[in-house]
């Protein structure tokens, strides 16, 4: 298998992880602790951004983390935040769907995207002068 079909399964095995770790903890704000869908959709994919780092520079990429690759990471999940926040803002305002089974459907939409987007940015090289 080519190297970028493996880092796929990879990626989407992250991706998994990371979506229950998101999940729950949306799932911990808007349901048992009564938050706002959106405010809970902003913390959970907050503190998935970062676990999300570390596992893609590690398990996917076989990158060494560095401080500079960790602010550049999240312009990789920036489409995907967008896109996901747009399409959780529609469902459930205007499709009524439930507001605790949208992030779900969501999430699968960017993850082709996201994933090349992520191995552009921490297989990026720093130029040293």
């Amino acid at each position: 298998m080519r190297k970028t079909g493996q880092e796929f399964i990879k990626f989407a095995i992250i991706g998994g992880i990371n979506t229950l770790h998101y999940y729950a903890i949306y799932l911990l704000l808007h349901s048992l602790l009564h938050q706002n869908y959106m405010l809970s959709h902003i913390i959970a994919f907050l503190m998935s951004l970062v676990i999300s780092f570390f596992l893609n520079c590690y398990f996917t990429f076989q990158v060494k983390p560095t401080l500079s690759k960790f602010f550049t990471f999240p312009l990789s999940q920036l489409f995907n935040f967008c896109l996901t926040s747009f399409f959780m803002y529609m469902l459930i305002e205007y499709l009524h769907i439930s507001s605790t089974v949208t992030p779900i459907i969501v999430l699968f939409l960017s993850v082709p995207v996201t994933f090349v987007v992520t191995g552009k940015i921490l297989k990026k090289e720093r130029v040293r002068a």
